[in-house]
């Protein structure tokens, strides 16, 4: 398993507790693209970020968070949507550098 970074995930101080639990699914999601050997499942990536949209509805939020994400991780939430969504397989891997 690959260590564990040491970032802390944007978040805003008015979410719900479901409401980061949500988010924080996504964030975990994209980052098992990038660091499991397998990568992660197109269908529970894609369902996180049905659920992140409930949260944030609002596509300038939706950007400065992935801009924020990528800042501390390296890891691109919307490059990693794309890929999902022209996959071909049931399980995606990106490749990518992390900070």
């Amino acid at each position: 398993m690959a260590q564990a970074m040491n970032y802390e995930y944007p978040l805003q101080p008015d979410w719900s507790t479901a409401d980061i639990i949500k988010v924080t699914q996504l964030y975990q999601d994209v980052e098992a693209a990038y660091e499991r050997g397998k990568g992660v499942a197109v269908a529970d990536l894609l369902t996180a970020y049905r659920d992140f949209q409930t949260v944030v509805p609002q596509k300038f939020e939706e950007k400065q968070l992935d801009r924020d994400f990528q800042a501390v991780s390296g890891y691109s939430i919307y490059r990693t949507i794309q890929a999902a969504r022209q996959a071909t397989t049931a399980t995606i891997k990106m490749k990518g550098s992390q900070k």
